[in-house]
């Protein structure tokens, strides 16, 4: 690049959104049909570095559009406008079983976009120009309540504005502890979030999954003067999958709206039956946990099974195809349609779709750090799926789970049936 050449000019629109909205990144004033490697960084709570890069050439007027041009290489190929997002991975040398997850969800992601000249190692280099976009789970307004007494531990978040809203009750997985940024990021499009926690990190014991607790962090939510009391629904992920649809099967005092199971367990709480199947655990050629063949060893259990019938709402199963670490996929095969409730289901099946299935353009987890509570043992567990077909499946499932809980929360008053 000649010395009178003017300075390339980056841009990232907008540079603050919430976390499900696309950006557009562009390059200006480059020279012409040379080659460039577009990165973005971020420094995680945990003190990690992550990144991804593409490869690209500046086109005739030189300038380079990640929404419109061609990635040639990198952490993703193709035309992938938000692939600077979406395959971030930790930088080389990093520590193993990593996942990026926000934990002050009251402070942005903050990623820096950079330039470099060439296609080769960046990583010694200067950037020809860099910018920092912010990234929220939470949008302007929304306010977060701290729940924190002997009886119930989560997070609250109420959206601005006079209300009342829909009510969501949030419910997490085994990892434990509390998991609040998919409730933030749906306060932000207009409803009243409860995320739950109902164990912590590495210590779930049977008794943590009395339905009582339950039952009261389903009362505090429906009573919330914020909240329409008949507008209620559950959204879970993997064991709080579980804890779903045992209580909606089970407890008169829960009657949701609608529910959202993710990566499901149409199981009974399963307690010591579990660890009884710990000899069922693979593992891959990277040493890495596979806990698929427990599940489906606990599905031959008849007294396992959750009495579907009793489910009177709408349902809808999100699950990935290549699911390595539960085998959700069979069990929501053929169960509501045999207990006659074919009608109340809806069905996501996702191909080369692992077990993590979170909201739009997080990185993909193929293989994560797990505290094994029976054993107190540090595992990595293999979550299984491939990036970018993960990632199509993280964008429309959560097109789809919005569109199913306003259907059935904001637009329909269902008489339960």
């Amino acid at each position: 690049m000649s010395l009178s050449s003017p300075p390339p000019i980056l841009s990232v629109r907008p540079s603050r959104a919430l976390v499900d909205e696309a950006f557009e990144v562009l390059v200006e004033n480059l020279a012409p049909v040379s080659p460039f490697t577009l990165r973005s960084l971020h420094h995680s709570e945990d003190g990690d570095d992550w990144e991804a890069y593409g490869h690209y050439f500046s086109d005739h007027s030189g300038r380079v559009s990640v929404s419109e041009d061609l990635s040639f290489g990198g952490t993703y190929s193709g035309m992938e406008p938000m692939g600077l997002i979406w395959s971030m991975r930790p930088v080389p040398g990093s520590r193993t079983g990593l996942r990026l997850r926000k934990k002050d969800v009251t402070t942005p992601m903050l990623i820096t976009v950079s330039l470099y000249n060439g296609h080769e190692d960046f990583r010694g280099n200067s950037p020809l120009v860099s910018m920092v976009t912010e990234r929220w789970y939470m949008g302007p307004g929304i306010q977060r309540i701290e729940i924190s007494d002997e009886e119930l531990r989560g997070g609250l978040f109420v959206p601005p504005g006079p209300g009342p809203f829909p009510g969501i009750l949030d419910l997490w997985g085994g990892g434990g502890g509390l998991l609040e940024y998919r409730s933030a990021l749906l306060a932000s499009r207009g409803y009243v979030c409860l995320a739950l926690e109902y164990f912590k990190t590495g210590q779930m014991k049977s008794t943590d999954m009395s339905f009582e607790y339950f039952e009261k962090a389903y009362r505090v939510l429906k009573d919330h003067p914020q909240v329409i009391p008949d507008r209620v629904g559950i959204i879970s992920l993997c064991l709080g999958t579980i804890v779903t649809l045992s209580l909606v099967a089970e407890s008169s005092d829960i009657t949701p709206s609608c529910v959202v199971c993710i990566s499901n367990i149409i199981s009974k709480p399963p307690g010591k039956t579990l660890s009884g199947e710990f000899n069922k655990i693979r593992v891959d050629e990277n040493n890495h946990q596979i806990w698929r063949d427990v599940g489906l060893a606990l599905l031959k259990e008849p007294s396992m099974k959750v009495d579907v019938a009793k489910i009177n709402c709408p349902l809808m199963l999100v699950n990935g195809c290549d699911d390595q670490n539960w085998c959700s996929v069979e069990t929501a095969d053929d169960t509501m349609d045999a207990a006659g409730k074919g009608h109340l289901l809806t069905r996501l099946d996702y191909p080369d779709t692992g077990h993590l299935i979170e909201p739009p353009f997080s990185p993909h987890c193929v293989a994560g750090n797990f505290m094994v509570y029976s054993s107190n043992e540090k595992v990595i567990q293999r979550y299984g799926g491939k990036t970018k077909p993960h990632s199509d499946a993280q964008d429309d499932s959560w097109r789809k789970i919005l569109s199913f809980l306003r259907r059935h929360l904001y637009c329909s008053h269902r008489a339960r049936m």
